[in-house]
């Protein structure tokens, strides 16, 4: 197997996990850490945020696809976000924060699990990403780092704000995920598709 740039930025995004969590529990060890610990992390969800941006573009102009990128990349998008939101529930471990975690992972899984039974019936082209499936991951993206960042600026309450979209997310989670099933819902309901 031949590693392409795509690839790679795939494999640095997933190595940036352990890193994050560094940063971010600096502080428990390192008290003097604590004015910046929560800016890096946020830096860090950024540049592998970047990647994941970057790595399609790359693979996308250049034609770099393969099979084991194709695999891998959804796989690290979702350990970056799944990552974030454990973090994040840890540290704030509100019903607000954690009902919303729920269900941005719980349905990440979810249609992972759809998708990959749609192709094994050769119709996963009709469960592709979809427009609100990319205004939900960016939504996810802002509310997360926003999160991280913790800090609040004079007269703006960053931190609730970032709450506040995280559950735009979670609402956008729901809405997506019932797009995807809707399109699957034909091949759910074939007795002839391959129920076990």
């Amino acid at each position: 197997m031949t590693l392409t740039v795509p690839t790679i930025l795939t494999l640095f995004r997933i190595v940036l996990l352990p890193v994050i969590i560094v940063v971010f529990y600096l502080p428990e060890y390192f008290p003097r850490t604590a004015t910046w610990s929560n800016i890096a992390a946020a830096g860090v969800f950024v540049l592998a945020a970047l990647t994941d941006w970057l790595d399609g573009w790359i693979a996308r102009r250049y034609d770099l696809t393969s099979a084991f990128g194709a695999f891998l990349d959804p796989v690290a998008d979702k350990l970056m976000v799944a990552v974030a939101l454990f973090l994040l529930v840890q540290q704030n471990p509100t019903p607000l924060m954690a009902v919303a975690s729920a269900i941005i992972v719980g349905r990440e899984i979810s249609i992972s699990a759809l998708r990959e039974w749609m192709a094994e019936i050769g119709q996963r082209a009709k469960v592709g990403v979809a427009w609100i499936g990319k205004l939900k991951t960016t939504m996810q993206i802002v509310a997360i780092v926003v999160c991280l960042h913790q800090r609040d600026v004079p007269e703006l309450r960053l931190y609730r704000i970032g709450e506040a979209l995280l559950v735009v997310a979670a609402v956008l989670t729901i809405w997506s995920a019932l797009i995807y099933v809707r399109a699957a819902w034909p091949a759910l309901r074939d007795n002839d598709s391959g129920r076990v």
